[in-house]
C-alpha cells in the first residue's frame, strides 16, 4: 500500500503501525515518515506538520475501530477518509465530524478483481515494491500454523502457504 502511495506522488508520506518493523518496511517502501500511535502522539504530529491543518487523505486499513477514530481526528476539513479494512467488531464514530464539522469524502474501498493486472504489472515492472513481504512461506500441511500466524502476533507481514 505504501509503494503504491508513493506512485501518487504525495507532499508527505506518513506510515503508521504498532510494529516497528513494519514501519522500517515503510520506509524501505516510500514512506517519508513511520511513525508508532504507541510511542508517539501521532494526531498532535500531524497537526504540528501541517500547522493544525490536518492531513489530507487518511487510508485506514487496520481493521482496529482506534484507527479509524485516529483518522478523523488528524483529516483536515473537506479531507479524504478511505476505509480499506475488514473489521472484527462494530466501530462507532460521531458522525457530526464527518458531515458538520470536517465535510470529508468518506470512501469505501476493497481489492476487487480489477485490481490485480495493474498490480501483477507494477510488481514485474518493479514500480511496486514487495521485497520482503512474504516473511514466512510453510507448506499446506501446516495451513493451521500459517492461518495463526498470519494475524501478526510473531511480526510476520504476510505468510504464504506453498502446495
Amino acid at each position: 500500500m505504501v509503494s503504491y502511495a508513493r506512485m501518487k506522488n504525495p507532499k508527505a508520506l506518513i506510515a503508521l503501525d504498532m510494529i516497528d518493523s513494519r514501519l522500517d518496511k515503510a520506509l524501505e517502501f516510500g514512506a517519508d515518515y513511520a511513525w508508532n500511535p504507541s510511542k508517539i502522539d501521532v494526531v498532535e504530529e500531524i497537526m504540528k506538520m501541517t500547522e493544525g491543518y490536518g492531513c489530507d487523505v487518511y487510508i485506514e486499513a487496520t481493521g482496529h475501530p482506534s484507527s479509524v477514530t485516529q483518522g478523523l481526528s488528524m483529516i483536515r476539513k473537506l479531507g479524504r477518509f478511505v476505509e480499506f479494512s475488514v473489521f472484527s467488531e462494530p466501530t462507532t464514530v460521531d458522525w457530526s465530524i464527518i458531515g458538520d464539522r470536517k465535510e470529508l469524502d468518506v470512501l469505501g474501498a476493497h481489492l476487487s478483481p480489477y485490481a490485480y493486472p495493474f498490480v501483477i504489472e507494477h510488481i514485474a515492472k518493479g514500480t511496486l515494491k514487495t521485497d520482503g513481504i512474504v516473511t514466512r512461506m510453510l507448506p499446506i500441511e501446516e495451513w493451521e500454523k500459517a492461518f495463526d500466524l498470519a494475524g501478526g502476533k510473531e511480526g510476520d507481514l504476510k505468510v504464504a502457504i506453498k502446495f
